[in-house]
């Protein structure tokens, strides 16, 4: 069925439950996960008075190293689930694009991933990952959303209930 798992993950609990969702789907099909997690540059913003006390280079190293934590974190939980994984941190403008990416240079075949389910407005001003990931995959790509009591947008009805 299903060889290789990339799993992007950026340590929030939607993401958390999605690598949940795809260890056990790779240990069902006997599969192997490749977690990813992107370290993605925050743009410096000048104070009024003109100075700006900040290193660009630290807080990529930061970032970096934060996202090195997150992917060696999905590994330690592949590990106990007795399932094969390798770890990618990169760091990229575009989180889309670094996944698409990382499914063809790791040769995965479906990638696994949270959303959180934003709908309208907001789904607008928030931007969506999943939603360019979705675009320009190169590979199905399985989407897990959260409950709706957990804040996920599910199906609105406007039937009475």
């Amino acid at each position: 069925m299903y060889r290789r798992i990339l799993v992007p993950t950026d340590g929030s609990p939607v993401s958390e439950r999605a690598v949940d969702a795809a260890i056990e789907f790779a240990r069902a099909c006997g599969s192997e996960i490749v977690a990813l997690s992107v370290a993605v540059p925050q743009p410096a913003f000048q104070s009024l008075e003109g100075a700006v006390a900040w290193d660009p280079g630290l807080q990529m190293d930061l970032a970096t190293q934060q996202a090195e934590a997150f992917a060696k974190a999905v590994a330690g939980r592949a590990r106990q689930a007795a399932v094969p994984c390798t770890t990618v941190a990169s760091c990229a403008l575009d989180p889309a694009e670094a996944i698409c990416e990382a499914a063809r240079e790791h040769g995965c075949d479906l990638i696994v991933m949270g959303s959180h389910g934003r709908r309208g407005l907001s789904r607008l001003l928030a931007g969506s990952v999943t939603q360019a990931v979705l675009a320009y995959a190169p590979a199905p790509v399985m989407v897990l959303r959260p409950p709706l009591e957990e804040g996920g947008a599910g199906r609105h009805s406007t039937a009475p209930a």
